[in-house]
């Protein structure tokens, strides 16, 4: 192959694997984006959980929650990583359908019934921590 033709080879390529990133690149950053949850405004939940999800890249609790009237919400509620969790001693066996839990949240600014919560802000009804004695990791 003659010189210029490689060096043309080699631009295009550059130019492809150059578009690609910067075509997902918007989609990783916005994947990691936080300002969908009101964090000046937090929400004290109490309900049942109906499904503990110890998934990657998000865990999730799938939270019913009843309000004063009688009737009840399904909230989706997203927590970090397992790995993360797992450095605070959660497993994907620390949350069961069933299990009454009171838990702070930053709620999504849509108003959808939905949030964001941390481990370490998350109690059994009876307010026992889900998990207990974490350490710092020192």
């Amino acid at each position: 192959m003659p010189r210029q033709e490689k060096d043309v080879s080699l631009q295009l390529s550059a130019l492809v694997v150059g578009s690609v990133m910067v075509a997902t690149g918007g989609v990783a950053y916005a994947h990691h984006s936080f300002t969908v949850f009101d964090i000046q405004h937090p929400l004290e939940l109490q309900g049942t959980v109906q499904e503990f999800k110890f998934t990657s890249p998000h865990s999730f609790i799938v939270l019913e929650v009843k309000a004063p009237d009688g009737t009840t919400m399904i909230w989706n509620l997203e927590g970090a990583s397992p790995s993360t969790l797992v450095r605070d001693g959660w497993s994907n066996r620390s949350l069961k359908s069933g299990d009454e839990i009171k838990l702070s949240i930053d709620p999504l600014r849509s108003g959808a019934p939905g949030g964001a919560w941390i481990g370490q802000r998350v109690n059994f009804r009876d307010g026992r921590p889900v998990v207990c004695c974490v350490t710092d990791g020192f």
